[in-house]
């Protein structure tokens, strides 16, 4: 029994042991390696360069590899970019043999434990001072450190929109260390070819297309360091907008109401429904300009050539209705001034001609109550002088009767018998004589009066005739110089999308 009692004992303590055994995990050589370069990191700090000697010059190399372009906001002039952030330097402390650690190449460490350059965008426009995420530090074996961090960078940008929307924009994005200068940390391009961004991971925008990048490396020697310049790598991107949204909220309703305001420029002047369309060409054209407002920034240094496009045409729709306002009020009110002789010389006798208008604008003849001059002294008989019909049929009344009257005296005269009955008669005649002479200039008064009103109306309409001439030949040219303006705009507004198809 004892020896079974012994057997049992035995099995059972190397069962333990072998379970025991089972359960103690080896440590990798990799964890080994990290353990022993960071504890040894540790004792040396992670702050200061990683160099030997203070008077070595660390070089790192910095490069970006664009992912995507966010967005671009005009008005607060911000360029929003998602991009791959590359660092390389060599760390002297971070080096090990390779055949001592299982020939071992790589290792990662994660970002705060050992010294990272403190490359900054200089020309940031974040509210977050941090725009780097986190991500590990990729370590050869002969102490080269590869860091490839996330970022977002919102970065100022100049905008130009005098194309607008066929604008092409260059945006800028500085980098340099904070604190180290250029006798201390060396900043290359990681590269090396000047072609700026890394585009092969690159996801197209639906808003801007990317034309051409690159980089420029400056030394610059800042005023609050003037004995250490600083070096700092610049990128530069070329972006070209994509107009086909704007096509359909501002160009399209412009191409319409351009050939709307054609139209405006051949209605007659007078018409109510010229002031009509005008006002609503207007009212449209400023709700076009309020969409514009929106999508470009408020101080910038240019306009949008469409925008002066638009006040453009405003101005001349402006112009057209109060001209066709001032002849409306000549038509119906009358005016107490012609046109005056330069202005009707200009406008009939030159810009008439030379937009094809003299045959309708040609001066009316004088209208036949001009040529009525009543005057005295009828008797007259002047070839050069005209008379009106009332001063011509009183002087004949007038001689007929006293013919009648002048042979009467004369016969009796004549016969030398002068009776009562023929005196009688005689007075009868010259009373019906004054009686119908004084109708007759009751009538002559009348008639004058009438005429002049009559005489003063078609002066009234010479003058708004005249005016609406002015108004026609206004119109006209204003037709002319707004086809000008239309090709002027197609060949500088949309230049760059001609040249681009």
């Amino acid at each position: 029994m004892d020896w079974l009692l012994i057997i049992l004992q035995l099995t059972t303590v190397f069962t333990w042991q072998n379970c025991h055994a089972r359960d103690v995990v080896q440590t990798s050589t990799e964890k080994v390696l990290i353990k022993k370069l960071l504890s040894e990191y540790q004792e040396r700090g992670i702050m200061g360069r990683p160099v030997e000697r203070h008077q070595e010059i660390l070089t790192v190399k910095f490069g970006l590899s664009l992912i995507q372009i966010l967005d671009l906001d005009e008005r607060n002039q911000v360029l929003t970019t998602n991009v791959w952030v590359t660092y390389e330097w060599k760390d002297i402390y971070m080096r090990w043999n390779e055949s001592e650690y299982d020939n071992i190449t790589k290792i990662r460490v994660p970002k705060g434990t050992i010294w990272e350059p403190d490359i900054k965008l200089y020309n940031y426009a974040d509210e977050r001072m941090e725009e780097r995420r986190d991500a590990n530090m990729v370590i050869n074996s002969d102490g080269t450190v590869l860091w490839i961090p996330q970022a977002i960078f919102k970065s100022v940008c100049k905008i130009d929109i005098m194309y607008f929307p066929f604008d092409i924009q260059t945006c800028r994005m500085k980098f340099s260390t904070w604190s180290y200068d250029g006798g201390q940390i060396d900043l290359m391009d990681l590269y090396g070819s000047k072609t700026g961004f890394e585009l092969s991971d690159y996801v197209k925008s639906n808003e801007w297309d990317v034309m051409s990048s690159g980089v420029d490396r400056n030394v610059i020697t800042y005023a609050c360091c003037p004995d250490a310049p600083y070096v700092d790598i610049t990128f530069n991107i070329t972006i070209k907008r994509k107009p086909a949204f704007y096509n359909y909220i501002l160009i399209l309703p412009c191409i319409l109401l351009s050939s709307l305001t054609l139209v405006l420029f051949w209605l007659p002047p007078e018409s109510p429904a010229k002031m009509q369309l005008g006002m609503n060409i207007f009212v449209a054209f400023f709700v076009l300009l309020l969409l514009l407002n929106e999508s470009t920034p408020p101080a910038s240094a240019s306009i949008p050539l469409i925008g002066a496009y638009y006040c453009m045409n405003m101005i001349m729709i402006t112009l057209s209705t109060f001209l066709s306002v001032v002849i409306v009020n000549l038509y119906f009110r009358g005016w107490k001034s012609r046109v005056p002789r330069p202005i009707k010389m200009i406008m009939v006798d030159y810009i008439a001609r030379i937009m094809c208008m003299h045959d309708q604008v040609k001066t009316n003849k004088k209208p036949c109550t001009e040529t009525i001059r009543v005057g005295k002294g009828i008797n007259k008989k002047d070839k050069n002088m005209k008379y009106d019909k009332v001063g011509y049929y009183e002087m004949q009344a007038e001689n007929s009767w006293r013919e009648q009257a002048n042979g009467v005296l004369l016969n009796n005269e004549h016969t030398n018998c002068v009776d009562q009955e023929k005196t009688e008669m005689s007075n009868s005649l010259s009373g019906h004589f004054d009686n119908m002479s004084s109708d007759v200039k009751e009538i002559k008064a009348y008639l004058k009066n009438m005429l002049d009103r009559v005489a003063d109306k078609e002066a009234k309409e010479v003058i708004a005739r005249e005016w609406r001439i002015v108004a026609l030949v206004l119109d006209r040219l204003f037709f002319f110089l707004y086809l000008l303006a239309i090709a002027i705009s197609v060949c500088v507004v949309f230049k760059s999308m001609l040249f681009d198809q």
